[in-house]
């Protein structure tokens, strides 16, 4: 993804908060690349993935337009959540700019009570 003027803060470094948006964009992508597309999976199971829990750290600025590659990697899958690995590196360098862990949990869309996620969706994510 490309980094545009409004990711960055007055001196065109991306801010600090942005690189969650980034996350959130990449494991986005990479369920939909599984087939699975969250409003989809919505539908036909009632529930959803919610953000419970992030870290992110911090190791170098990236900048007005430059380009990022962000990558997400299951770490871990339990029965009602799952943490995912993400990376953010410069595209042309390959310079890890900033790397995290973002727990997500699984929850009744109606309710948003914590559920067990659905065999479908852990057979599809866990090898």
């Amino acid at each position: 993804m490309r980094v545009y003027w409004e990711d960055t803060d007055a001196g065109g470094i991306v801010f600090y908060a942005n690189y969650l948006k980034f996350f959130e964009r990449a494991r986005t992508e990479w369920l939909r690349s599984l087939g699975m597309e969250q409003s989809r999976l919505r539908e036909a199971t009632g529930g959803m993935f919610v953000v419970s829990e992030t870290a992110v750290r911090y190791l170098q600025p990236a900048r007005l337009d430059d380009e990022l590659l962000v990558t997400a990697t299951l770490r871990n899958g339990g029965r009602a959540s799952l943490i995912i690995a993400q990376q953010a590196l410069h595209k042309s360098s390959g310079a890890l700019l900033a790397e995290g862990t973002i727990r997500i949990g699984w929850v009744e869309a109606s309710t948003l009570r914590p559920a067990r996620i659905p065999p479908i969706v852990l057979d599809t994510l866990t090898p």
